[in-house]
């Protein structure tokens, strides 16, 4: 495998781990917290609707998921690409 095309492999995968974490925080933050919002209101969570609770906890809490995924897949794909720090 030519040096550019691994290059090209790599990044394409950054990139595609990087667009699903995109989607996912935003489903999470504008989607459960705004627009699924009165669908979720039935749903207790700490005293409140679930649609307030992921606007004010749930997609900070998820963010930070997706902040340890992210390095730990990133870590895995370095390994498998030969970029690892070790």
């Amino acid at each position: 495998m030519s040096d550019n095309s691994s290059n090209n492999e790599y990044w394409s995968a950054n990139m595609r781990i990087i667009k699903i974490c995109l989607v996912i925080w935003a489903l999470v933050s504008f989607g459960f917290g705004i627009l699924l919002r009165p669908l979720l209101s039935g749903i207790s969570v700490g005293g409140s609707d679930l649609g307030f609770w992921f606007a004010q906890q749930g997609s900070i809490l998820v963010f930070l998921a997706l902040i340890f995924f992210y390095a730990w897949w990133m870590n895995r794909l370095d390994q498998k690409y030969g970029v690892d720090e070790e």
